[in-house]
């Protein structure tokens, strides 16, 4: 039976830089001498480690990579250590630790600055390396979200309450390391042109005359069509005639 061999130390996943040298260590306890065998699996290639037959395998980083541990007794008993993952990271110039580096957190990668349409998808990223590999936890305004405890802050749909100042704290057994603050805004993004008509008719409904210009262009030499500027140009003439406005509208 699978419960005659009991794992009493599993491997623990790692973030780290290319080149690092580590271990990765598995116990088990049986009724009978026990086999090690380690295996790991590189996108869909799961394969034996040749060689790798002992409670420790030691691993020189060089791609991001899962593995597991088979402990094996006399009597056709095996069970499989958890997947765990090694996470390499290959350009870390600037987040590379120091010699006497201990597995405490690093940042490696930070979260960027974002303005996002209102009703559209947000992601922030955070990568930080560690032994173990970190775990992480998302902010935003001071404040801990609890659902974002992932490398990926993901908002499918965006609020305009999901504005603010987002970080990211990494964290293992060693230590914490904050990722730097940034400020996402979300609203209505108007396109250039769109910017463009709006300024011009807050001058226009601000000057003391009551004459008023309309451009309505669908069709920019370097801009994609616009949603309906014909409608918005008819809709604004009525509005502002009602004001009192004399009103020339031209389109395209």
């Amino acid at each position: 039976f699978s419960t005659a061999i009991t794992i009493t130390e599993q491997p623990v996943s790692v973030s780290v830089p290319v080149g690092y040298s580590f271990t990765l260590r598995c116990r088990a306890q049986g009724r009978s001498s026990l086999q090690y065998q380690w295996f790991c699996q590189y996108q869909s290639d799961c394969r034996l480690i040749p060689g790798a037959t002992n409670q420790d395998l030691p691993i020189v980083a060089e791609q991001t990579q899962l593995y597991t541990c088979r402990v094996n007794d006399l009597h056709r008993n095996a069970v499989f250590s958890d997947w765990v993952k090694v996470e390499v990271h290959q350009c870390v110039a600037r987040g590379l630790p120091p010699r006497l580096w201990q597995g405490e957190p690093v940042i490696v990668l930070n979260p960027q600055e974002q303005q996002v349409e209102l009703g559209q998808p947000l992601q922030l990223q955070c990568a930080a390396m560690g032994v173990p590999a970190p775990s992480y936890q998302w902010y935003r305004n001071g404040n801990l979200l609890e659902q974002q405890k992932r490398k990926k802050l993901r908002i499918t749909h965006t609020r305009v309450s999901d504005s603010g100042t987002y970080l990211c704290c990494a964290s293992n057994s060693h230590g914490e390391h904050w990722s730097n603050a940034v400020d996402v805004h979300i609203g209505e993004i108007l396109p250039p042109a769109e910017h463009l008509q709006l300024f011009f008719l807050l001058v226009f409904v601000s000057a003391t005359g009551k004459i008023a210009l309309l451009v309505g262009n669908n069709r920019y030499q370097h801009h994609p069509n616009l949603m309906a500027p014909v409608r918005d140009v008819f809709e604004l003439r009525h509005l502002l005639e009602h004001l009192g406005f004399q009103v020339v509208s031209l389109l395209d």
